[in-house]
């Protein structure tokens, strides 16, 4: 993954604490469609949108499909640790990364311009600014609807009158202040003048002991003292305000404040039934919608033709053993109809493909698999042309005419490695013919239907070669793809009443230019194509014909899938395919050989 920053809008609009956004590109394996699997792509993350490309190259071409982050749903896959799926509606784009830490900083990545392009973020809340009024809200409620302002009408008319009545009392407060503060200027008035009358008066009784004053201008208290009485002064302004008219407007309005609020309250509480109602009717219409969705996603789940890879072949695969066996069976009877459509109107090319003479291939090779070739070849010739008749592990499965094919059950580690053997009798060809063609690497695609691509990776020697073939998808099973050594072999037989064997063995092998990869599962294959000819003495003197001729087939496999699929889908396709691929093989070879001379 490559990042980059990048900040957008003004320094106005953009809280300085606030992460700029990182433009992330990187490489990552995207699911395309079921024919042509994982295709690696150049994803870009940038301005909350996720695109991709080809690859990096082709960016300038312009991307092949975005996501709206904002709608999107991303989803780690709950077994593949490098997959992740992300979801907009009925859109889904299924990610593979090369490994869980960069799967994890995808999703941290995305996750991120997310949070930070989403409109109920944090960073879009500070954006947005946080001074909200009442005005603003309740102006942003009421504009949602035109009904809203006929059913809020008489609630806008109490909170008019609640303004109306809080300028009424501001205007009160600042009446009944000023009169306090009146009241309050007059009191520390009254002291300071009565402070220096009494000074005074002590200084006159000093000067003249004798001087008395008269009762008019002395005031008796109860313990007999004199105090002198000053007239109260009247502060300017205060004898025309009306104290307790001012304090019963006062009430009146507070008490209407407190109606209007209780009216308030009381509208606010029927409005927020009415909403609840509403609410409730919402919520069940999208319980509804949402139930009806899941049934819908459900009854897709049941179609076999998604294309997925989550219904693809493996332990955790969403189709079940029934369906599976349906979708392949149902695939395998297209490839069938398509290859008689073919082989009707196909028009056969000659080739002109020299057989070398039967001792080329009775020597053993000098190649760096010379040693592995020679023991696969004596292996075949002890356990391949045993007779299966004392063996209670091998199953006769199929009986048709000449041809009988039988089975041995074996599983390791959950998959299906189920040994198979099949005998078959063959009228007018020999076994050199049959070998030859089943090794003929020239010939191969003429009769072989089941293969894709077709090359030869390196020949070893004239008898031997290695081979990579890729076989065509039969969905929903993954594709496969076979690296296989092909040697032909001659066995001189040992006694001279006895025909001599020919053996073609096919065993996988490794190679450098032929390396795995995501796009296939890698099989691995032993087999074996074992002939020998049988001669009828022609009648007097004639010569050897066709007629007089027969080849014992022995055909013997071991494949290992190389990932898992149901075993009763292999079983049954094993059971299936191998006698129509025996009889595909051999009408080819008798048609090859048909008024051409015989080759022993």
């Amino acid at each position: 993954m490559s990042e980059k920053s990048s900040s957008s809008g003004s320094d106005e609009d953009v809280d300085p604490e606030a992460a700029q956004h990182v433009d992330v590109g990187g490489v990552l394996s995207k699911w395309t469609n079921y024919i042509h699997g994982w295709q690696d792509r150049w994803v870009v993350l940038k301005n909350n949108t996720l695109s991709y490309y080809k690859s990096e190259d082709e960016r300038e071409y312009g991307c092949r499909g975005s996501l709206c982050l904002s709608k999107a749903f991303i989803a780690p896959h709950e077994f593949d640790e490098c997959r992740f799926d992300m979801s907009v509606n009925d859109s889904v784009w299924y990610l593979r990364a090369e490994d869980p830490e960069h799967r994890l900083q995808w999703i941290e990545s995305i996750e991120l311009h997310k949070a930070e392009s989403g409109y109920g973020s944090e960073t879009s809340l500070r954006r947005h600014g946080s001074m909200l009024s009442l005005t603003s809200a309740a102006s942003a409620l009421s504009a949602t609807s035109t009904s809203s302002f006929k059913k809020g009408h008489r609630l806008r008319e109490k909170l008019a009158e609640m303004e109306t009545f809080r300028d009424i009392l501001c205007r009160q407060v600042d009446t009944l202040q000023k009169y306090f503060d009146s009241c309050a200027d007059v009191v520390s008035k009254d002291e300071f003048q009565r402070d220096r009358e009494e000074e005074e008066e002590e200084e006159d009784e000093e000067e003249f002991p004798n001087t008395t004053r008269t009762d008019g201008e002395c005031n008796h208290n109860n313990n007999g003292s004199k105090e002198k009485l000053f007239p109260p002064a009247s502060p300017k302004g205060m004898n025309g305000i009306d104290f307790k008219g001012e304090a019963i407007t006062f009430k009146a309005t507070t008490a209407g404040i407190l109606s209007t609020l209780s009216h308030c309250i009381e509208l606010m509480m029927k409005r927020e039934d009415s909403w609840q109602k509403r609410v409730d009717r919402e919520l069940e219409k999208r319980k509804r919608v949402e139930d009806a969705y899941k049934s819908a996603v459900n009854e897709l789940k049941k179609k076999s033709h998604y294309g997925g890879p989550d219904y693809e072949e493996g332990p955790n695969s969403l189709i079940n053993e029934e369906e599976f066996f349906d979708a392949v069976e149902a695939a395998l009877d297209r490839q069938d109809k398509i290859e008689e459509q073919c082989h009707s109107e196909k028009v056969r090319i000659p080739r002109l493909s020299p057989v070398p003479p039967g001792d080329a291939y009775s020597t053993i090779g000098t190649h760096r698999y010379a040693i592995k070739v020679e023991e696969n070849v004596q292996n075949h010739m002890t356990y391949s042309l045993q007779d299966m008749g004392g063996d209670a592990n091998w199953q006769l499965v199929i009986e048709e005419g000449e041809m009988k094919v039988y089975r041995r059950e074996v599983e390791e580690n959950g998959i299906v490695l189920d040994p198979l053997k099949a005998t078959h009798s063959v009228k007018g060809v020999t076994g050199h013919e049959v070998c030859h063609y089943f090794w003929d690497t020239a010939v191969r695609m003429d009769w072989e239907t089941t293969i894709e691509n077709f090359n030869v990776v390196e020949t070893l020697s004239d008898n031997a070669v290695i081979v990579y073939q890729t076989h065509k998808r039969v969905w929903p099973a993954s594709q496969r793809d076979v690296l296989y050594l092909s040697a032909i072999r001659k066995i001189l037989s040992t006694n001279e009443n006895d025909p001599d064997t020919w053996l073609v063995c096919n065993f996988s092998v490794d190679h450098n230019d032929a390396q795995p990869t995501n796009r296939c599962v890698r099989a691995k294959i032993n087999v074996a194509m074992i002939c020998q000819t049988l001669v009828s003495p022609p009648e007097g003197d004639k010569e050897i014909s066709r007629d007089n001729i027969l080849c014992k087939i022995t055909y013997v496999a071991n494949v290992n899938p190389g990932g898992w699929a149901p075993a009763s889908v292999l079983r049954a396709v094993a059971k299936r395919e191998y006698p129509k691929f025996l009889k595909r093989f051999t009408s080819y070879v008798q048609e090859k050989t048909a008024g051409k001379p015989i080759l022993f």
